[in-house]
């Protein structure tokens, strides 16, 4: 599996770069709100504009790279990443930074789209190994992010951004070099495939039962660091934790679950988990101890959802997965967009445990409507098990 291409390298090495803009600006969110006099709600917002621009990117996503090609698209997602990141390190207010993340959110969008096909195009041996290839790379930078911002941050918040902004470089000379091209190829998708998608109602369970998911995913990843009340490298290193254990769970607590109890069992186990932990957090938010550790254990309950609940979505639409994939993580992002913002509005003029209490709620309303609609879910037909196909959709599903 470790044999490939030095094509294979390059866009593996974007990956793990392109997966640590999740979890960098974690570490940081605290010094940029005393830097820059700006609220908890205010500094969420880094993350609500990422989210809903690259929510509304996945549905122009596949209609770009159909008609340009992979390697243009991939070149295409880095530069914007280069280009808005580098800004919101220059910036001097929140509201500019804001703006830029939503840059980045576009560029990232385009690249996580098209990225596992074209490591699954080009690489040696089989196809399955590809895709173990590519989670080892997304797991790599969920992990290694929170580290890089919390390191740098310690320096200054603007050095997080200017290093993501310098990776990108090396990654996008690399891919362009090594890359072979990759003309256009299969049918062009439409603008409205996703949405019609959504219309068949196991998909839109899942998508549901994504959007409320989120809402608790993003209430930690955004809200978590101010009670905290922690330098950026400690925060760093919390979350590392968390990314870590989130990336050993993808890979290999997932699938014996899912062997040992099933998928919808395994995904109501993990989702209802996920509740009592924030419900946890949220009964001793003034305990830094707790807060650690209801941190760094959601990353296995996180890390199951992610992968149980992505094979979820393969089978729950007669679509392209694809197709299916789009739509679904449009309305997911939709909860990785309000959260951050409604934490933080809840943690200032509420306490700090309500944001907590808001994403035990909203995990909970995730599992009833999973419960209730994964009747609908029906295997369908399906193209070959681990095809560019299959792998490209697998790929915008992890992108959380």
């Amino acid at each position: 599996m470790w044999k490939q291409p030095r094509a294979v390298w390059a866009v593996a090495f974007a990956c793990v770069i392109a997966f640590m803009g999740i979890g960098l600006v974690d570490p940081i969110l605290k010094p940029i709100a005393d830097e820059l006099g700006a609220s908890p709600s205010e500094t969420s917002l880094l993350f609500t504009s990422y989210m809903a621009v690259m929510g509304v990117a996945m549905l122009i996503a596949g209609f770009i790279s159909s008609r340009i090609g992979a390697k243009r698209t991939l070149l295409a997602g880095l530069a914007l990443i280069i280009v808005f990141s580098a800004l919101a390190g220059m910036s001097d207010s929140i509201g500019a930074i804001v703006g830029f993340r939503a840059g980045w959110g576009l560029g990232n969008a385009l690249f996580v789209a098209t990225a596992l096909s074209t490591i699954v195009v080009a690489s040696a041996g089989s196809v399955g190994q590809a895709v173990i290839f590519f989670e080892a790379a997304l797991g790599l930078g969920i992990a290694v992010g929170p580290i890089v911002g919390g390191q740098l941050g310690a320096i200054s918040w603007r050095a997080p951004f200017f290093g993501v902004a310098a990776l990108m470089v090396i990654a996008i000379v690399v891919t362009a070099f090594l890359l072979p091209p990759t003309p256009p190829s299969g049918r062009h998708t439409s603008l409205a495939d996703p949405i019609r998608a959504l219309k068949h109602p196991g998909l839109l369970t899942v998508a549901l039962t994504a959007l409320f998911y989120n809402m608790g995913f993003f209430t930690l990843l955004a809200f978590a660091p101010f009670p905290l009340d922690m330098g950026a490298s400690q925060v760093g290193w919390i979350f590392f934790g968390w990314g870590l254990l989130l990336a050993i769970s993808s890979v290999r607590t997932a699938p014996w679950l899912q062997r040992r109890f099933g998928t919808i069992p395994s995904i109501l186990g993990a989702l209802t988990f996920f509740a009592a932990d924030l419900a946890m957090m949220a009964l001793f938010v003034e305990s830094t101890t707790v807060l650690i550790i209801g941190i760094v254990i959601a990353g296995a309950f996180l890390g199951v959802n992610n992968t149980l609940i992505t094979e979820a979505v393969m089978g729950s639409a007669p679509v392209e997965r694809s197709v299916a994939s789009s739509a679904y993580s449009f309305v997911r992002f939709s909860g990785g967009a309000v959260a951050p913002w409604a934490a933080g509005r809840l943690g200032e003029e509420v306490n700090m445990s309500a944001p907590f209490w808001m994403g035990t709620i909203a995990v909970l309303i995730g599992v009833a409507i999973f419960a209730f609609g994964s009747r609908h879910l029906r295997p369908g037909p399906a193209p070959t098990a681990h095809s560019a196909t299959e792998g490209e959709a697998v790929l915008v599903g992890d992108a959380d």
